[in-house]
Formats: C-alpha cells, structure tokens, sequence
C-alpha cells in the first residue's frame, strides 16, 4: 500500500474512537442524518475488490443519503462540513458534510450550523476514514494517499536525480549538442525510470 496521511480529526471528543484503516480508495457512503449526522458508512475499494466497513454512530437521524462513486475513475478528493453543540452544553458533534469527487458535489447533507472545515487532498485521494462516535458522528479524520506523479513529472524526476554527464565524442550514439557546441549523453534508460518511480 502506498504511503498515507493522516488529517484531521474535526469535532467533538464525545463517543468512541475509531478507525476505517487504509484502503485503495472509496466506493460508497452511507450517511443518515436529520438535525446532525447521526451515522456514516463507507465501502472502500481494496485492489479491486469491495470492503464494507462498520457503521459509525447512532440509530437516529431521518434522512438518508447514499452517495455512489464510478471508481476508480471518480476518487473522493474533499469534504468539508461544520460541528458543533446539538444540544446546549453538550459536546460538538458533525451537523454537516459535503463531499467531494473529482467529478461532482455531493451534499450538503445536515445543518450547516457551527464551525466549518474544508479539508483537499491537493493531488491525493482519500483512502479511509477515522472519527468517534456514539449517538452522533462526533468527529472526522481522513487518510490520504500520496499524488502519484504524472509521466510528465516520472521524466522530470528522473533527469533530476541523475546529472547529465558529459561524454566525449565516438563514446556514445545517443548524444545531444548543447548551446555551446558540447556534446551530451544521458546514460539512464527510460525503463529504469519508469520502474524507479
């Protein structure tokens, strides 16, 4: 598995810590929520194949949304939301929650009532999920995974790391002429570059 981030949590302490793990990426979210969000339920891709995780919170809530991605062509790249009291003196919990892809909005789902969060993976995809919970979602945290680089950026790293060296001429065919009238070679193969990054 690739190397994750972890941000976050946003919200209240209330509840019981838990923890979705690292996944490939995100399939589905189910999410059930009235005045706050009462419960979150996520299928992840792992390599392929669906793993539905446990559900998160409590048994209220009068609406339900079920937001379906088309991965792994469409990744969760982003969710914002607000927290805070549901009820006065009591801990802050997730009252709203907008998510994301990098093809559509989805939500807001609940009451956009308290403090807001709005968290992009910047180039990565979210990959699991962490948070507590007990009545209510009291909080959130995500798993992203690193941005893969580009073919464009693998050529740029791989002329970064090793120097153009120079080499005399008749010493090798594969030989550039630069500004100056000196000739260069580089002597990394792209199928070592690729493979590398």
């Amino acid at each position: 598995m690739d190397k994750s981030i972890l941000m976050g949590p946003w919200g209240g302490n209330g509840g019981y810590e838990w923890d979705d793990g690292v996944h490939s990426g995100v399939r589905e979210i189910n999410l059930v929520y009235g005045s706050c969000i009462d419960s979150i339920r996520v299928t992840y891709d792992n390599n392929g194949k669906p793993f539905l995780a446990e559900k998160h919170g409590g048994i209220g809530g009068s609406k339900s949304a079920q937001i379906k991605l088309q991965f792994p062509d469409e990744i969760l790249i982003s969710v914002s939301g607000h927290y805070c009291p549901v009820v006065y003196g009591g801990s802050p919990v997730i009252r709203s929650l907008t998510f994301k892809s990098n093809k559509r909005t989805f939500g807001p789902f609940g009451v956009e009532e308290g403090t807001p969060f709005n968290f992009l993976t910047n180039g990565g995809q979210i990959v699991g999920i962490i948070g507590r919970s007990g009545w209510f979602l009291d909080s959130l945290g995500f798993c992203l995974s690193s941005p893969k680089p580009s073919l464009f950026h693998r050529f740029q790293m791989m002329f970064k790391g090793p120097n153009p060296v120079a080499i005399k001429d008749g010493e090798d065919n594969n030989q550039t002429e630069g500004s100056k009238g000196y000739r260069w070679g580089i002597r990394v193969s792209l199928q070592y570059a690729l493979e590398r990054y």
